[in-house]
C-alpha cells in the first residue's frame, strides 16, 4: 500500500472502532513514541507489544464520552492525523485533549507512530 492508502485505512479502521485492524497496519518492528509525562512506556517497540500497550490503555477508560479522527495530511512517507478524544478513567477522572498523530510509512505498513498532545488535566 501507498502511504496515502495506509492512512486512509487507518482513518477509516479508527471511525469503525475497529483498532485490531488499525494496529494490524503496524510493521512486525514498528516504534510508538509517547509524549513525557504520561504514564506507561514512552517508547514501545514491536507490533504485539504495542497492541497490548494498547489494550491496556482501552482497560483504563470507566467511559468514552467522544472523540474523533481528522483527514490525513499526506508528505512522502509520513503523514498526519488529527483526533481528539474525551473519557473518564478509571480511578484518574475525565480529560478531554486534542493530539496529532504523526505516522512513518515502510514497505506499506506503520513503521513508526509519535504522538503530540498537551497532557491534559483531570476533571
Amino acid at each position: 500500500m501507498t502511504t496515502q492508502e495506509v492512512a486512509n485505512q487507518l482513518v477509516t479502521y479508527c471511525q469503525e472502532n475497529n483498532y485490531k485492524a488499525a494496529y494490524d497496519l503496524y510493521a512486525e518492528d514498528a516504534v510508538s513514541i509517547e509524549m513525557d509525562g504520561m504514564p506507561g512506556e514512552k517508547i514501545t517497540t514491536g507490533k504485539e507489544n504495542i497492541w497490548n500497550a494498547y489494550l491496556q490503555w482501552e482497560e483504563s477508560i470507566e467511559e468514552m464520552h467522544g472523540g474523533s479522527v481528522g483527514e490525513p495530511v499526506v508528505a512522502a512517507n509520513h503523514f498526519v492525523l488529527p483526533m481528539s478524544m474525551d473519557a473518564t478513567f478509571k480511578g484518574q477522572g475525565r480529560m478531554a485533549f486534542d493530539e496529532l498523530c504523526i505516522y512513518q510509512v515502510e514497505n506499506g505498513k506503520i513503521k513508526k507512530a509519535q504522538f503530540f498532545y498537551e497532557v491534559p488535566s483531570m476533571e
